[in-house]
Formats: C-alpha cells, structure tokens, sequence
C-alpha cells in the first residue's frame, strides 16, 4: 500500500528563519527549523525528510513546483548529464540538498511526486504548512508517531493563548521534574521508583478527574522524568516530550536508552529545543535550562519529586512555588 505524504517548507523573510514539515494522516508526522534559509531549501528538506522517514512505497505531496518538476519533469537527469550545471549552463541551487536526495529516490524507485495546490483548504497541506511555520517561529522541532488534526488545533490554541499574553497549552499541562536515578535508588527498577511511580499515578488520576484534557509535560531526562511518562501511560494520560537537544539519552545504559526510545515513541509530541549538541559542562546547563522554561512556558502547574533534605532542588522548587504558588505538588521519593 503506498504511504501519502504531505510536506511543506516555510521561511519568515526569505532568506530568513526557516521551517519544513511532513504529515502523514494518522502516520508519522515531524518538523525542523533553520536559523537562516530560504523557502525552496526547507520545501526541498521536508521532501527529504520524509523519503529518508518512511519506508515503502511512498507519494509525495508538495505545493512546491521546484520539488515536484524535478522528479515528474526529470530535470535531475539534465543536472546530471550537465555536470550539475542547469540548462543556462549555471551551477544547480542547492545542489548539497538535491545531490543525495536524487541518490535516495532514484535508488529507493518506489517514490513519486504530486503537486497539490497550497492554501486551498487540503486539510494535510494545511497541516504541514502550518507545523512548517510553527517550526519557522519557534526554531523548534517536533515530531510524533500519529498524526490528527488535534496537533494542529493545538498549534492554533497556542498562537491564540499567546496574543493573549498567555503561553500556557490549550490542554491542563502538568510539568514533572525531580531526582536523578543516583538519588531513586540506582538505574534498575527498586522500591523507591515503584513508589515514586505510584504516587504520580494517584496524582494524575486525581487530576483526570478535574479535567478532562490534562496532559504531562517531560523532558524525560534520567530518573523523575521518565517516570512522569511512564506514570502518564499508565493512566492512559497523553504526554508531551520536551528535549534539550537530539542524542540526549546516548550517553545512558542500554537499557534505559531502550525505554527512552520506547516512550518517545509514546509521546503525543517531541520537541527539541536546541539544535547543537553541548560539547562542555556550561554548554550542557545551558541547554538543560533552555528546556526547563520551554516546559514552563506550556505548563498549568507542576509537580517536584525532591527529598526535603537535597539541597540541590531548593532552586527549582522556589522558582516552581513563584510561578504556579500553591499549584506544586511536592512527592518526598525516601
């Protein structure tokens, strides 16, 4: 069965911030950002983002002639025979995106492309137009493993909430931050992150029942965080995953790299708030606190496992209590 894909790229000034995006309804969906680009390269990346995504035969949608002619017109084959010079004879834009892309789809031989006309009401062109220019906005990525048209009304709420000076979720957004696995008892299941675990269930059940859309937001780092979405899916609670960068989690236990990628796969969304990966330890504390505001600028209250006697979590349980006051919950994991 061929995979219908929608993609579409944005850019705010062209050159300018940029932003790309595919959808695939009720399938995969994912979108990046780069900081100065133009349009035709993040129409031309959100194609390739998707072929390079998704296996098996695959059609893809774009509103984009520059990315469609090149394939249903085999503009390439010119390139190609020219030297990857065009047909005045002048160097081929962008040739460092269209060299391996070509090289995939001609290998793959299972792509074709179709034009679909922009802003004319297509739901999934709309779609990854508007992930394109929250991507664009934001110099976020995102990315989640079933499309539907929530995600993108939940896009809108945002941009609503935020001309309201607002920039909380449309959803009830929980934030969960804690201790690391050295302070739950080590890496491997224990008594204390049964019990950490059981208290956030009884917490968010409790929750459910004030409201209907509530949601958890994790940076599912090592220890409180993990356990936050694995608490969330157990009472069939969506979760929201906010990462400091890609690669978080390779520097982790095998084993617990496999459940990170388990519960990504489980998130309602992943976001990924900086693009480069922190070479130093400043760097690192940089990009960890980046993603902690990111949280907090989504979340509606919040929730801290923290021993009373570590002084380490002082700081953030202060800054909790100031933002959302009496709506911290407090979990002791001893």
């Amino acid at each position: 069965m061929t995979i219908e894909v929608f993609t579409d790229g944005a850019c705010l000034g062209n050159p300018g911030p940029g932003g790309w995006a595919f959808v695939v309804d009720q399938g995969p969906w994912s979108s990046g950002h780069e900081p100065q680009t133009t349009n035709q390269r993040m129409e031309l990346t959100a194609a390739s983002a998707a072929v390079q995504a998704l296996e098996g035969p695959l059609r893809v949608w774009s509103d984009s002639t520059y990315v469609v002619n090149c394939f249903r017109q085999e503009w390439w084959k010119g390139w190609l025979k020219r030297g990857w010079k065009n047909s005045k004879k002048e160097p081929v834009a962008n040739r460092d995106l269209w060299e391996p892309f070509i090289e995939l789809v001609s290998a793959r031989g299972d792509v074709e492309f179709e034009w679909v006309k922009g802003h004319s009401g297509h739901r999934l062109n709309e779609a990854a137009d508007q992930l394109a220019t929250t991507a664009a906005a934001q110099q976020a990525s995102q990315s989640g493993g079933i499309y539907t048209d929530a995600i993108v009304r939940g896009l809108s709420a945002d941009d609503a909430a935020k001309s309201d000076s607002s920039q909380k979720d449309a959803a009830h957004s929980i934030a969960v931050f804690g201790h690391r696995p050295t302070e739950l008892g080590g890496y491997g299941e224990n008594t204390v992150t049964l019990a950490v675990r059981r208290q956030l269930i009884e917490i968010l059940r409790a929750k459910l029942e004030m409201h209907s859309d509530v949601q958890v937001l994790t940076g599912l780092g090592l220890g409180a965080e993990m356990l936050a979405a694995e608490a969330a899916a157990a009472t069939a609670i969506p979760y929201v995953a906010i990462l400091a960068f890609e690669g978080v989690e390779l520097r982790w236990p095998d084993a617990t790299q496999k459940r990170f990628q388990e519960l990504i796969a489980g998130a309602r969304s992943v976001t990924t708030v900086n693009k480069e990966t922190p070479k130093t330890a400043a760097e690192y504390g940089k990009a960890l606190g980046r993603r902690d505001d990111a949280i907090l600028r989504r979340a509606t209250e919040a929730v801290l496992i923290r021993n009373a006697n570590d002084r380490t979590l002082g700081d953030l349980q202060r800054k909790l209590e100031r933002q959302f006051q009496e709506d911290v919950w407090i979990i002791d994991p001893e």
